[in-house]
């Protein structure tokens, strides 16, 4: 039996062209491509050069330097976790209430405030912001002089001037000085932390960005639909088969998704598909050697002080002008060498993931953050073989589609005459016909373990087509960003609407007239029977304010659609009648002693036959009523 593969242990630290995420101070998400020898723009924090980073585990929370005298780029700081917990401390022992924070506790009554001490005449008033007056004026420090302040010193020093020369500091509340505090950090620190490149930052920085590219869908919904789904990795290399040779299952999923490649992402990473495999990055890591490392200390003789974290209190100690250089080489430059048919390879038989999509080509572009580019893709990567794209055209009329119809066929001698170029161009043509041919027949056959649907067609339109594909106890997911798609599905695969369906099939004649047939899909537009247990769900987390008296979900909390799932099992309908088999035997009819004696006493033949039918036997019955005669 086959192991089960590895997972790829990819956010151990920052690789070359690498995606991810820098989490601003300002709470601010900045999705960065990190290429060697380029610099890193990132807005009025500043900017550094991107082999700072490479080698680098994530997490890890950077500060941008000022520029020495003679060097032309930023370097950067490892915060130390001691610093970053000092301040979040400093920042939970402020009370929760920003109204009337008391100005000095009382010394008895359990210690609560003055103002709350019934027993004094004279309590003290509680400190508000009523009375404070906040602008320009009250900081004795100017604009160009909190600019030119800027350009000398960190940022940790520019807060403590702002806040040293603010007249009206000691006027503010606890509260209201926790928020000022907070506001200056975000301002003067320049500070990011590194994210990696997963699916749920993903969806946190695009439903920022553009909520209806991928549906308004949530990690939550998408965590639910995954769930659901079933997807995981088949360790069988090969498909197993039924008794008519069509394939049946081997980790085979028809998935259709209209969020740009989210959904598809999703199911590659539960099947280990996601990212390329550990030892191909390592092979090509190998001939770079320590560039991360010469690339921070600015020269290979020189050794980093940085590398315990929480000591760290630089991490470049070059003394070149210009930035270190790395000798990583772009992705695009090394894994297309030694590779042959790039374009159209042959399709793995398990593990798979089949696309239905609306046009000529699958809109897949958020996989591109993930290493893998519809347009340029990279051999080396798992979905190369493992995606197949299919459009709705060559699954319901594959005659019609150019792509699926055979070029004409040429002899060898033919081919030998031909310059290299127009050879090359008709073993494309060749290759990119015989991989259609090979998913557009596999798919038409069916088999597949499951359905993701995440579209902004009809559902009711699309699962005729598809769920017949499904094998029996295949698993039918569907999404939705509106209830009332999903209710409409509810009804259609109905108890009701599927005892209708059957007592339908079984008074309907066997020589139906086409208008009866159409008249059926007009009132059944699915086939009822299909399904098993429909199921409409939906999951969403809420962030709460917790205060005494005031506990609500935040009021700053994004809204849109609330997206809901509908899951389904697929069964296969009996053909013909339903026949019972076994062994069915008549149980044996005792009555009660009186009952036996009354009939015992008839007379004649008719007592008789009576009393063997009330007795064990027919000789045993006889003797019996004569004994009670006599």
């Amino acid at each position: 039996m086959a192991s089960q593969p590895s997972m790829p242990n990819v956010h151990s630290c920052i690789k070359p062209n690498a995606w991810l995420f820098l989490r601003l101070p300002n709470e601010m998400v900045k999705c960065i491509e990190i290429k060697p020898n380029q610099i890193i723009d990132v807005g009025k924090i500043g900017s550094f050069p991107s082999n700072f980073l490479l080698g680098r585990p994530y997490y890890y929370t950077y500060e941008i330097q000022e520029k020495r005298p003679d060097e032309s780029y930023s370097r950067l700081r490892i915060v130390p976790p001691s610093e970053l917990n000092a301040e979040i401390v400093a920042e939970e022992s402020t009370p929760n209430e920003s109204r009337g924070d008391p100005a000095t506790p009382a010394s008895g009554n359990n210690d609560l405030p003055a103002s709350y001490d019934l027993l004094t005449d004279d309590a003290a008033a509680t400190k508000t912001n009523r009375l404070t007056v906040d602008d320009a004026s009250r900081q004795a420090l100017s604009q160009p002089e909190i600019e030119e302040l800027k350009k000398t010193a960190q940022g940790k020093e520019v807060i403590e001037k702002i806040l040293a020369g603010h007249a009206g500091l000691d006027e503010k509340t606890i509260w209201s000085k926790a928020k000022y505090m907070l506001r200056k950090r975000n301002k003067y620190l320049k500070r990011f932390t590194v994210l990696p490149m997963d699916i749920g930052n993903l969806i946190d920085h695009i439903l920022e960005k553009e909520p209806a590219r991928i549906l308004e869908m949530r990690e939550e919904t998408l965590g639910l639909m995954m769930a659901w789904s079933n997807a995981h990795t088949e360790v069988a290399q090969e498909v197993d088969r039924s008794k008519d040779g069509k394939k049946v299952g081997g980790g085979r999923w028809l998935v259709v998704d209209e969020t740009g490649g989210l959904v598809v992402a999703a199911m590659a990473e539960r099947m280990n598909l996601l990212h390329k495999p550990e030892d191909e990055e390592n092979s090509k890591l190998q001939g770079n050697g320590e560039a991360a490392q010469d690339s921070i200390n600015g020269s290979s003789g020189q050794q980093s002080n940085d590398v315990s974290m929480p000591d760290a209190p630089e991490t470049t100690n070059g003394n070149d002008n210009a930035p270190p250089k790395s000798n990583a080489k772009p992705e695009s430059q090394d894994s297309t060498q030694n590779q042959q048919h790039r374009d159209f390879p042959t399709p793995a038989p398990t593990n798979t993931i089949t696309l239905l999509h609306p046009a000529v080509q699958p809109n897949i572009s958020l996989l591109k953050h993930f290493g893998y580019d519809s347009n340029g893709p990279d051999t080396a990567h798992p979905l190369h073989t493992h995606l197949k794209p299919l459009s709705w055209l060559q699954l319901l009329h594959p005659t019609d589609d150019p792509t699926y119809a055979e070029p004409h066929a040429v002899p060898d001698t033919d081919l030998a005459k031909w310059k290299s170029g127009k050879r090359g161009t008709y073993f494309k043509k060749r290759r990119r016909w015989e991989r259609c041919r090979t998913i557009v027949d596999e798919t038409r056959a069916g088999g597949f373990d499951g359905l993701i649907v995440a579209s902004n067609l009809d559902p009711a339109t699309i699962l005729p087509h598809t769920v017949p594909l499904i094998r029996g106890g295949g698993h039918v997911v569907v999404y939705a960003p509106t209830i009332e798609p999903l209710v409409n599905l509810m009804d259609l695969y109905s108890r009701e609407r599927r005892t209708a369906y059957i007592q339908l099939l079984s008074s309907k004649n066997d020589t139906s007239v086409e208008s009866e047939e159409e008249e059926l899909k007009r009132d059944f537009p699915v086939d009822p029977r299909l399904l098993l247990a429909p199921t409409l769900q939906t999951s969403r987390v809420r962030e709460w304010q917790v205060l005494p008296g005031r506990t609500h979900p935040n009021m700053t909390g994004r809204g849109g659609s609330e997206g809901f799932v509908f899951t389904a099992r697929k069964v296969i309908p009996l053909e013909g009648a339903v026949e019972a088999r076994g062994n069915f035997g008549k149980k044996r009819k005792v009555g009660p002693p009186s009952a036996a004696v009354a009939e015992g006493s008839g007379g004649g033949a008719e007592g008789e036959r009576e009393g063997v039918e009330a007795g064990d036997g027919g000789g045993g019955g006889g003797e019996e009523s004569k004994k009670v005669e006599g």
